[in-house]
């Protein structure tokens, strides 16, 4: 079920970033589609039942499942280079404002 939440927040953001003409909208959707990405990147690592992957005398036995790790270091790594990227496309998105008065892509072809 979490799958399927995760590929609709993807097509949604996707969608909006092939219709939008405002470049917040723009920044908006494709925080969406990182966020669908991010759980489902996350909902594939998922181990119902599984243990942390680490040896101990209680479950160092072939037979446990563990959850694999490797996923959610993926995603901690997405998240920061996402904050990243929001913050550059809104300065970019303020510098363009600062210039054009306006946040519609289609206002800016004309206002130069």
């Amino acid at each position: 079920m979490l799958l399927y939440a995760a590929i609709i927040l993807m097509m949604l953001g996707l969608y909006g970033i092939l219709t939008q003409r405002n470049i917040i909208k723009i920044i908006i959707s494709l925080n969406i589609l990182e966020i669908g990405l991010n759980i489902f990147i996350i909902s594939i690592g998922f181990v119902n039942g599984g243990v942390a992957p680490i040896f101990t005398g209680q479950n160092n036995l072939g037979s446990i499942g563990f959850v694999d790790p490797l996923p959610q270091a993926l995603v901690l790594t997405a998240i920061v280079i996402g904050v990243g990227t929001t913050a550059l496309g809104l300065a970019l998105a303020k510098k363009i404002y600062a210039k054009y008065g306006t946040f519609e892509i289609d206002d800016m072809k004309g206002a130069e």
